[in-house]
């Protein structure tokens, strides 16, 4: 996977592995050579995850802080409503660079901007606003319920955060409140004369009175609001966790699929992705073998440095594997400067002749068209051999119980392998059994084909291994 950077659908650049550390690990200190040891498909599936989460958190915030905007001069009809949709504004600007944070290689702006959220909501809250025509005590604050926004900015982390950052969420925000407390009881604007009233207009009702006194922070509720704001950080911490472990289960499924891409051309691969067995058990049937093969291969590498002739094998794999997959067949492995592929693995179907015959005809002249390129660009021309046989193989697991590899195993491979030497001998690209070429004419697909490419017959030849001759056709 790219280590670059990604678009969110709002234009702002988020840093992958920047990303993968704020939602995994917001305070452990990885590195980002820790970072790069991560799974690929891990990585890309946290990345995404927190890409979408950001992009609609912002979003989120956005709605929300508007709604509130347009209720407070509603209920609060006054001068003072200014001061509240200015500090709108900068929560607003706030998410902004929240979103923009996303670059920063270890997230720590955005940590940072987290707790900027906290402490300016700490502070409208206790601050009495200076566009306030009324002058009433500090404690009186506490009692107009303002605490209840702290949800609103916890929900909407949610979204985004991690289940540590909502922890840490719920740290910051109880040390802000106590921080808020302790400044309200020593250094807060007290009325006395108010709880004077108080107490005269209420005397005898003593449990009224402990909850209406102006000047009173009432220390019971405010650690009830503490209390109960850590427990739902809490649980929504705990399903934070169990996201985590679902994007994990989720990236899982996508390695295992990218697995199979690997060998099964995708059409197959959703196939077996719906069974519960795809592979099935041990077993025997009729499957096409292919090989693929570039003829004289050692003294072409001989040119070259080692990078180019890494670099040509990319491109020679790279054409083979498209072909192969584009004709339904399955890529066994790559053999240094060739492959085996197979066609009818897993699962066999009358097709499979036809698709192994047209497949390797296409090769041919995949190959001619490259070389038309290369030749163009004042490089050699790669020259390539085929051979394929159609007949019964085994397939299944073999290995030990530490290691398993599917494998396809039997006659017809080795015949496969030996037909792909033959074109050397027969001065040809492609060589095919006759039980091949009968059972691709079984198919109205093979029609097409052998309009394209006409084989011709090379009549019985000696295979090594074979006591009897194999009757072949070339292209």
């Amino acid at each position: 996977m790219s280590q670059g950077t990604s678009k969110d659908t709002s234009g702002s650049t988020l840093d992958p592995r920047s990303l993968y550390y704020e939602f995994m690990h917001p305070s452990a200190g990885l590195s980002e050579a820790d970072v790069d040891k991560i799974d690929p498909y891990v990585r890309a599936a946290l990345i995404e995850n927190k890409r979408n989460g950001l992009v609609l958190a912002v979003r989120a915030r956005w709605v929300a802080l508007a709604v509130t905007a347009i209720w407070v001069p509603i209920f609060n009809p006054t001068l003072e409503s200014l001061f509240y949709e200015a500090t709108i504004l900068i929560f607003a600007f706030i998410g902004w660079l929240q979103l923009r944070s996303g670059s920063v290689a270890r997230s720590r702006r955005e940590l940072v901007l987290i707790f900027a959220d906290l402490a300016l909501l700490t502070f409208i809250m206790l601050y009495p606003s200076p566009l306030r025509v009324d002058v009433w005590p500090t404690a009186y604050q506490y009692q107009l319920s303002d605490f209840s926004y702290f949800y609103i900015f916890l929900a909407v982390g949610t979204l985004a955060y991690s289940w540590r950052t909502l922890i840490a969420f719920a740290i910051w925000t109880t040390a802000l409140w106590t921080i808020g407390l302790i400044w309200v009881t020593y250094f807060g604007h007290v009325i006395p004369v108010l709880s004077e009233n108080t107490l005269l207009a209420f005397a005898g009702y003593d449990r009224i009175l402990e909850t209406i006194d102006p000047n009173d922070i009432l220390l019971h509720d405010r650690i009830q609001e503490i209390i109960i704001f850590v427990i739902v950080a809490g649980i929504l911490a705990v399903n934070g966790q169990r996201n985590t472990r679902l994007v994990y289960q989720q990236a899982g499924v996508a390695r295992e699929r990218a697995n199979l891409a690997r060998h099964f051309a995708p059409t197959i691969v959703d196939q077996m992705a719906e069974q519960d067995e795809p592979l099935g058990d041990v077993r025997s049937q009729e499957v096409a073998v292919m090989f693929v093969d570039i003829v004289g291969f050692t003294h072409l590498a001989e040119q070259q440095n080692p990078t180019e002739t890494v670099a040509l094998l990319r491109q020679f794999h790279s054409r083979l594997e498209a072909q192969v997959f584009e004709h339904h067949g399955t890529l066994d492995k790559f053999l240094g400067d060739g492959l085996m592929a197979t066609f009818g693995t897993p699962s066999a179907s009358p097709q499979d002749a036809a698709n192994a015959l047209t497949c390797g005809q296409a090769i041919l002249r995949d190959i001619h068209a490259w070389n038309q390129e290369r030749q163009a660009q004042g490089e050699d021309p790669v020259k390539v051999s085929v051979g394929i046989h159609f007949g019964p193989v085994i397939l299944g697991d073999i290995g030990s119980e530490r290691r398993l590899e599917y494998a396809v195993l039997g006659d017809t491979v080795n015949v496969a392998s030996r037909l792909e030497a033959l074109t050397r001998q027969l001065g040809c690209g492609l060589v095919v059994s006759d039980a091949l070429k009968s059972a691709s004419e079984q198919s109205p697909e093979e029609k097409k084909a052998a309009a394209l490419t006409p084989m011709t017959s090379a009549g019985p030849q000696n295979i090594r291994g074979r006591q009897e001759p194999l009757s072949v056709w070339t292209a």
